[in-house]
């Protein structure tokens, strides 16, 4: 008889974990509580338009590859990969943006305009975070964070430097033009935290922006979701859907199973890919292993409130991505980080997925996503919602020299509240725990429970980290951690 597994949640990190097992021979089921899988990557269709709900950047392909390829499968199996071009544009005031195009050479053209003798440095800069990379996503980022080891490697003591300087320091040590230093830091919000805040060592990042480019899979990035249930299914995994979690049940130290809605599902193995914090709670105080006091002090990534709004027209002026900096960053930033509370002036990004793909939006409309950054924990109310659509509304028309506001259809938002109640997240943050320094790898909550035997965690609250390439891979460890250590026959 096979032993068995009962996974929580049906995000990335879930439906990697889902897939390595049942290939590794366990009879796996997946209990989601909301009505469609994906966890935060979900969908919204309304009146024709179809909307990414939660990322909408398909960066670092090579980690998809590497995931299919363990398979014996490929992405395009399963879903169409565009390359875009532009990648993306960076608002600073009216009429007055950078375009970052598919290539570092077309890239570097756009920083010497800017800054003479910035495209040499630019080009310097790339090749030390693409040397970064490579040992990041080649080699530390799959380990399980079980101890400080896993971090020495004679590669990375050559660059130990590196993790006690940061990204801030490193960028505006060699750039002087402020706008240019703006594109070179945003990467590393990708990660959850400050640009003063993170290791330099992660500029793996800019080359993950700069060297590989930004994708588009045809029809959003809920194709990748669908291509892993298809992959899921195919192996054997069983999923439920509309089947919250109400506890893990422990016996005598070990987690024998879940309680959904009200009935017992035995397993010999739980793995939760829910907010880690949220799984603590569905066990008894003794058995958790990291208190309120804990989690308080940790920095997680910020909270978003998101528009996904339905246009009655083409927008012009703007590409797929549009990130919008045409205010203070370190102003908005200690709103999230070091003073929360509700940005005065916020940075915002948007994405106009039907620039690119035809069936995001009926013929001649606009689908638009509206993405402001917050800080977790914030009150969240329908009145405050409002006021800040009308603010970016307003800045948006003012710079891409556009009237917007009488052609909108519709609009739809998701925030704090949201991101609590779908799914249980932490003061309702979007992205997990930042990737700090003191919460990097074995700095991080574990993978395995210290406390109860065969409980496990995946996701972005544990390694790697925040962002989808992570939670792929967090799949991978987990699954490679119960592997070593469990017998599959029972």
């Amino acid at each position: 008889m096979k032993s068995t597994i009962n996974i929580i949640g049906s995000g990335f990190s879930s439906l990697a974990a889902s897939c390595y097992l049942a290939k590794a021979g366990y009879e796996v089921t997946i209990f989601e509580k909301n009505n469609s899988i994906g966890g935060r990557a979900r969908q919204l269709s309304k009146e024709g338009f179809t909307f990414d709900i939660g990322p909408t950047w398909y960066w670092m392909p090579d980690v998809f590859e590497r995931f299919f390829a363990d398979f014996d499968k490929k992405p395009s199996d399963y879903y169409t990969l565009e390359k875009l071009n532009p990648a993306y544009s960076v608002y600073f005031g009216k009429d007055d943006f950078i375009t970052i195009e598919d290539t570092l050479e077309k890239i570097a053209v756009a920083f010497e305009k800017e800054e003479a003798g910035s495209s040499k440095k630019l080009k310097k800069f790339i090749k030390q975070a693409e040397n970064n990379y490579d040992i990041a996503i080649k080699d530390l980022v799959y380990n399980p964070g079980v101890s400080p080891l896993e971090l020495i490697t004679l590669a990375t003591i050559k660059k130990i430097n590196q993790f006690f300087s940061t990204i801030k320091k490193d960028v505006r040590k060699e750039f002087k033009n402020n706008r240019l230093v703006k594109i070179l830091e945003f990467p590393v919000l990708f990660l959850g935290a400050k640009p003063s805040d993170t290791p330099s060592f992660y500029s793996f990042m800019n080359y993950a922006d700069f060297g590989l480019g930004t994708f588009h899979p045809k029809k959003g990035m809920y194709q990748v979701i669908l291509a892993m249930e298809s992959l899921a299914l195919e192996l054997g995994v069983k999923i439920n859907l509309n089947a919250p979690i109400e506890k893990i049940i422990i016996e005598n130290g070990e987690a024998k199973g879940v309680v959904s809605n009200g009935k017992n599902y035995y397993s010999d193995i739980v793995v939760s890919g829910a907010d880690y914090h949220h799984t603590e709670t569905l066990i008894d105080p003794p058995y958790r292993q990291y208190s309120e006091k804990y989690w308080n002090k940790k920095t997680f990534a910020p909270s978003s409130l998101l528009f996904y709004v339905g246009f009655n027209k083409k927008l012009k002026n703007v590409n797929h991505h549009t990130l919008f900096f045409d205010v203070d960053f370190d102003v908005h930033a200690e709103a999230i980080y070091d003073n929360p509370k509700w940005p005065e002036n916020p940075l915002f990004y948007a994405s106009f997925p039907s620039i690119t793909d035809s069936q995001s939006a009926p013929n001649g409309k606009e689908a638009g996503i509206f993405l402001i950054p917050l800080a977790p924990g914030l009150k969240d109310t329908p009145e405050l919602r409002s006021t800040y659509f009308d603010k970016i509304i307003d800045r948006f028309e003012n710079l891409t020299s556009q009237q917007v506001k009488n052609d909108i259809l519709f609009k739809e938002s998701f925030c704090i509240n949201d991101f609590i109640k779908d799914y249980n997240s932490y003061k309702g943050n979007a992205y997990g725990m930042a990737n700090t320094l003191l919460q990097t790898a074995f700095l991080r909550p574990k993978i395995k429970s210290k406390k109860v035997a065969n409980l496990f965690f995946t996701g972005q609250l544990t390694v790697p980290g925040p962002g989808v390439p992570p939670s792929l891979i967090s799949g991978k460890l987990v699954s490679d951690l119960i592997t070593k250590h469990h017998s599959i026959l029972i």
